[in-house]
């Protein structure tokens, strides 16, 4: 009986031992361990679970070592990073190299929650985005995150400020975000800057992002809108025909909106007005040779001078009815008449039809 007691009351204790240790192990854990034997592989470690951990010779460190011995001994107390929560032996796999990289990640995890900023310098383009540098982890920045919109070569090597979206230690996975870095610093100074600027002042900025629609050219921090048909006075297809990313342009404030807190912007005002050359220099009934630039169904836009387009209407083609499409090419050079000339309106009417009358 006595004997029974005593087994009962082992049982007891071994069970209490057992409820000490933690099995609440993951992956990307950083846990305290005490190295208690060596082994072919690498070391054996406690780590308070019901068997030791290992980490292999290969874990130790990331700078080259001579003897294991030389980076930890016997006894030795560290933190260690979890690889994996347990091999076909029923270890615990650990890390000591990179017990750093999991620290990096913990950071980045407090940065999210803090909903802060860090600075990430762009290392490498890839489909879809670009790839970042911060803290020694690899982060990847959408292209739909990125203030251009489209990733190109002169991006390489900058450093940026950036928001985190999600960040997945377990997954290696770091999404970042230049845009919303952007929106709070713009909110934070796009009120002072505004304030410096007047209408008719001449600034230089840095395009940003190219649209259909225009460009964003980047003014001491504040984005303007320079729309395309600011960009030049002769017709064009789509802003990157003219601009491109990175570049820095002189441009003319046309807009302020205070309340909105948006600038518009001209590029081409910040040469001569063609319109006000051509005053002088034609007159309706006069015959002149222009450039076929734009057909469209109801007549085609000719270029009788640099950045100055007349409209030659379908009416005024031919005397029967007749597709543009059918007579003209973009790039043809013709005669036409001039109809109708009000420069100080931009606007000239033509005719190839009256010309023979």
């Amino acid at each position: 009986m006595t004997k029974l007691m005593e087994k009962t009351n082992q049982d007891s204790e071994f069970a209490k031992l057992f409820e000490n240790y933690d099995y609440n192990f993951k992956v990307a854990d950083v846990v305290k361990g005490t190295i208690v034997k060596k082994e072919n592989n690498g070391f054996l470690v406690d780590i308070g679970a019901k068997s030791e951990g290992l980490v292999t010779f290969k874990e130790l460190s990331n700078v080259p070592f001579n003897e294991p011995e030389d980076i930890v001994k016997i006894g030795d107390t560290r933190d260690f990073y979890i690889l994996k929560e347990e091999d076909e032996n029923n270890q615990i796999l650990l890390s000591l190299k990179r017990v750093a990289l999991a620290q990096n990640w913990a950071k980045m995890e407090q940065i999210k929650k803090n909903d802060e900023c860090v600075t990430a310098k762009i290392v490498s383009l890839v489909k879809g985005g670009v790839v970042v540098e911060v803290m020694d982890l690899r982060g990847f920045i959408p292209s739909s995150q990125l203030r251009t919109g489209i990733p190109y070569d002169g991006l390489i090597d900058q450093e940026i400020e950036v928001k985190i979206l999600e960040t997945d230690a377990k997954k290696n996975k770091l999404i970042l975000s230049q845009r919303q870095a952007l929106a709070e610093q713009r909110e934070q100074i796009v009120g002072n800057i505004i304030d410096q600027l007047e209408i008719d002042q001449v600034v230089t900025g840095e395009v940003v992002r190219i649209a259909d629609f225009g460009a964003f050219i980047d003014i001491n921090g504040v984005d303007g809108l320079l729309p395309i048909s600011e960009i030049s006075w002769q017709r064009i297809k789509h802003p990157s025909d003219v601009l491109q990313l990175g570049q820095k342009i002189d441009v003319k404030i046309l807009k302020i909106d205070n309340e909105l807190k948006r600038i518009s912007l001209s590029l081409k005002r910040m040469g001569e007005n063609p319109w006000d050359k051509v005053e002088g220099k034609f007159e309706e009934g006069q015959v002149i040779k222009g450039t076929v630039n734009k057909i469209t169904s109801f007549g085609a836009f000719i270029n009788i001078f640099p950045g100055v387009e007349a409209l030659l209407p379908a009416a005024e083609m031919s005397e029967e009815q007749i597709n543009p499409f059918d007579i003209l090419s973009v790039g043809d050079e013709i005669d036409v008449l001039i109809k109708k000339f009000t420069p100080q309106e931009h606007r000239i009417g033509l005719s190839i039809k009256d010309i023979k009358k």
